[in-house]
C-alpha cells in the first residue's frame, strides 16, 4: 500500500499557490490513481502537516516506508522534481513537522521545484504563498503529469 499525501494549505485563499504544489499533484493523481494507493490532502496548514500525516498513517496502518509525501521545494529549479528518501527537511516546515510527528525521516518524498530562474527569493515565506503565473501553471501541469506517470510504476 502506498499512502500518498500532498502537502499544502487548506482553503480557497491558497489555491494555485506555490506552497500548494503537493495538493495539485494529488488532483493530477486522482485522474488515474496508482494501484494500491490512498491519496490524501491534509486539512491542516502546511506547518502542522505532521499531525495529519501521523493520523492517516495510524488509520491505514501505514509504516514510514509506505509514505509518499509530495511538496514544493524552493531549492529545486521550477519545472523540475526529484524523488528522494530518508532526507532531512532542508528547512521545509511541513516536512519537519512530519519528521517530528513520525519520529523518523525514513519516508519517500516527491519534491516539486518552485525556485525561479532568477534565483531564490529574499523572502521565501511570502514567495511560496503567491500564486503561480499563467505560463508557470502550464509548465507545472506538465511536471505533475510526469509525476503521476512515474507514480504508477513505483513501489
Amino acid at each position: 500500500m502506498k499512502l500518498i499525501i500532498g502537502l499544502g494549505n487548506p482553503g480557497g485563499k491558497y489555491e494555485g499557490t506555490r506552497h500548494n504544489a503537493g495538493f495539485m499533484a494529488i488532483e493530477e493523481l486522482k485522474k488515474d490513481k496508482p494501484a494500491g494507493s490512498v491519496l490524501a490532502k491534509p486539512k491542516t496548514f502546511m506547518n502542522n502537516s505532521g499531525k495529519a500525516v501521523k493520523e492517516l498513517a495510524d488509520y491505514y496502518g501505514a509504516e514510514p516506508k509506505d509514505l509518499w509525501i509530495i511538496h514544493d521545494d524552493i531549492d529545486l529549479p521550477f519545472g523540475e522534481y526529484k524523488i528522494s528518501e530518508s532526507r532531512g527537511s532542508a528547512g521545509h516546515k511541513g516536512v519537519q513537522s512530519i519528521i517530528d510527528q513520525m519520529k523518523t525521516k525514513d519516508f519517500k518524498r516527491i519534491r516539486i521545484g518552485i525556485c525561479p530562474a532568477a534565483g531564490k527569493p529574499e523572502n521565501v515565506e511570502d514567495f511560496v504563498l503567491k500564486k503561480f503565473g499563467k505560463e508557470e501553471m502550464k509548465e507545472l501541469k506538465e511536471v505533475l503529469k510526469k509525476i503521476a506517470e512515474e507514480m504508477k510504476n513505483r513501489d
